[in-house]
């Protein structure tokens, strides 16, 4: 069956609605829980998130994974391909992985911002979906190693160099199954209140915005001392 452009990015269109800026700028409001401050020296947004949600992310079908299952502490990325900030998020994650073997990172999609980020999500679980995690982890930081706007063809080009063609994977990420595991990452986002791109999960805190990779590991250290962001 001949695959139909028009309808793929409708879908990722519908995904797309609703969110945005106004999503944004209310995550502005947030405090802080936890005394923890940026690279900058800056206050970070966090706030403590209920257990019985943060404890559902894991059942999130096409979270992509990379670090050892077994690892002692996972921080999860909610983000936007074409958030400017989270390709920073993109090279502090690749460098906190290499360098500590006691740490996952799960990727959560979130495409707040436009309808080629959602498009863009849909390729990159076809991927996650097809290839597994080391190809989509692979995906995540090619695209977001490059400037300028991602969207769903550029997406499709990146997946065909990893081994998926872009007929297959435009068959899939226009499936029910990816748009259902789109939804329900989305879903988690907003129950969680996390409304800037990028935001992070830590335990049983939500940080909302990039602190920088000093930071970050800064946090991880804490929650594995007292099972907090900040001790």
């Amino acid at each position: 069956m001949p695959i139909d452009r028009r309808r793929f990015l409708a879908a990722a269109a519908g995904l797309a609605s609703g969110t945005g800026w106004a999503g944004i700028a209310s995550a502005q409001g947030y405090g802080q829980t936890d005394s923890v401050t940026n690279d900058e020296g800056r206050p970070v947004a966090n706030m403590r998130l209920p257990g019985e949600i943060t404890g559902e992310i894991t059942a999130l079908r096409g979270v992509t994974y990379v670090g050892a299952r077994e690892a002692e502490t996972t921080l999860y990325e909610f983000f936007d391909f074409n958030c400017p900030y989270c390709r920073k998020a993109a090279s502090d994650l690749a460098s906190l992985s290499a360098s500590d073997g006691a740490l996952r990172v799960g990727l959560v999609h979130n495409p707040i911002l436009s309808v080629q980020s959602a498009q863009a999500a849909k390729v990159a679980l076809a991927v996650q979906r097809k290839l597994g995690s080391a190809a989509a982890w692979s995906l995540y930081t090619q695209l977001l190693g490059r400037p300028g706007r991602i969207d769903g063809p550029g997406a499709m080009q990146a997946a065909a160099a990893l081994g998926l063609p872009s007929a297959e994977a435009e068959s899939i990420a226009d499936s029910e199954e990816i748009r259902l595991a789109l939804k329900s990452h989305m879903r988690m986002a907003a129950d969680l209140g996390l409304y800037a791109t990028p935001s992070y999960v830590l335990g049983n805190s939500g940080i909302l915005g990039h602190p920088g990779v000093r930071a970050l590991a800064k946090m991880i250290a804490s929650l594995r001392r007292c099972d907090r962001i900040a001790c």
